[in-house]
């Protein structure tokens, strides 16, 4: 039976004054206007006060420093921003969270090192494990490196609406184990891996770990240097709002950072960057895992939503993550369900990121009827409509408002 819609409204309402979070919605452009954006989770609104620092980076930075600017700033920019998305999201000391490429580009860097750093100790480890439902990048990625390596590939059966979990990657480790890529929120459910349970495993089979925090970084709490973890990498264009394209960011401990030898040799991360010498030598810390000129004006979006993320706390947006998603399971249990709907993502909230996914044969085509009416969620096979929450941005009016939608364009396919 479906539920009335004026005790749904009543609830949003309530749940929205009550919200400790909610003035900083007003932060973002187009949060006051009618359009309902459910894919903060893979492109972040931006923040008012974004517009006016590029344009004064533009007319002072730029403009006024010009060359200069290297020397005054620039050239730190990938360690400092690194190091506060290390300190504000991922419980990460600093000296060891870069800024530099995209996620692939990283990624690639960050395995290919690992795996031959293992290889190079023990021979016989010449496996990469890595989940069959990881986003595509991850599993390309994974493929051409063990071609390229003479690797082999183990790889995890998941439950689409799942993802790696203890008992699975306990049965895929083992002693020729070189290195274990893990998404820490899975792309297609929103499901939550267990951080530190997931990488102890792989370090009793003697594996390293390269976590994949894409849908994490901004909207989970996680304790990377707790965890034990060895290697990170994610994007800055979802929760952290860095802009489309925004580069991403790489952690490695600072255990294995002398360990490691990134495969992209560039003059950035040299030994000395002006020397220009006839031989590259890496630079110590993380400067070694960077390759060619920092990105400057790609990075500098991000740092407004760093201010915002450091004043609520990640505590405080992880929260109202939970919250956000509770509530729509909720409303999609009364006003969808009825409508043939399926939840496609755990239901408990310690398993679910901030995204969750609502399975039914046409999300195909209402999702481009919704975006049409301007209700942005995306679609992914099979059958799911993703709805992502930015816990900092989102209401749960809008949310509200959405799931209406959703439920109107369900029957409008009938």
């Amino acid at each position: 039976m479906e539920v009335p819609h004026a005790s749904l409204e009543v609830e949003a309402a309530a749940l929205d004054a009550d919200d400790p979070l909610a003035s900083y919605r007003d932060a973002f452009v187009g949060a006051e206007t009618p359009l309902v954006y459910f894919d903060g989770n893979s492109l972040g609104r931006p923040p008012r006060a974004t517009a006016e620092r590029l344009s004064r980076f533009v007319t002072e930075e730029w403009g006024g420093r010009l060359i200069r600017g290297w020397d005054e700033a620039w050239m730190e920019l990938p360690f400092a921003i690194g190091d506060r998305i290390g300190s504000i999201a991922l419980g990460a000391a600093s000296g060891q969270t870069v800024i530099g490429d995209s996620t692939t580009v990283l990624l690639y860097k960050l395995l290919r090192a690992a795996l031959d750093a293992q290889s190079a100790a023990d021979p016989e480890r010449v496996e990469i494990v890595v989940g069959r439902d990881d986003f595509p990048t991850d599993r390309y990625l994974v493929e051409g490196i063990a071609a390229e390596r003479g690797a082999r590939v183990v790889w995890v059966e998941v439950d689409t609406e799942r993802g790696v979990d203890a008992d699975l990657l306990r049965d895929a480790v083992g002693p020729r184990t070189a290195v274990v890529l893990l998404s820490h929120v899975s792309y297609r459910s929103g499901y939550l891996a267990d951080g530190p349970a997931l990488t102890a495993i792989a370090h009793e089979a003697g594996a390293l770990v390269l976590w994949d925090l894409c849908h994490s970084a901004g909207s989970v709490a996680m304790e990377l240097d707790a965890w034990g973890a060895d290697l990170a990498v994610g994007c800055t264009y979802k929760y952290l709002n860095g802009g489309p394209g925004s580069p991403a960011f790489a952690y490695v401990a600072a255990r294995h950072q002398r360990r490691l030898t990134q495969p992209v040799q560039g003059w950035m991360g040299a030994a000395d960057v002006f020397s220009m010498g006839p031989q590259y030598h890496p630079a110590d810390g993380m400067r070694r895992f960077l390759s060619g000129t920092p990105p400057v004006l790609a990075m500098i979006a991000m740092q407004d939503t760093l201010d915002l993320l450091a004043e609520a706390g990640i505590a405080a947006v992880r929260r109202k993550s939970i919250a956000l998603t509770e509530f729509a399971v909720r409303v999609a249990d009364g006003i969808l369900a009825p409508l043939g709907v399926r939840l496609a993502s755990p239901r408990d909230a310690a398993e679910r990121g901030g995204h969750l996914t609502l399975s039914h044969p046409a999300m195909r085509a209402v999702t481009a009827r919704l975006w049409e009416d301007d209700v942005i969620p995306d679609y992914r096979d099979p059958h799911g409509l993703r709805i992502g929450l930015s816990p900092l941005s989102t209401s749960f009016t809008e949310t509200l408002t959405g799931l209406h939608a959703v439920a109107d364009a369900l029957r409008a396919e009938d």
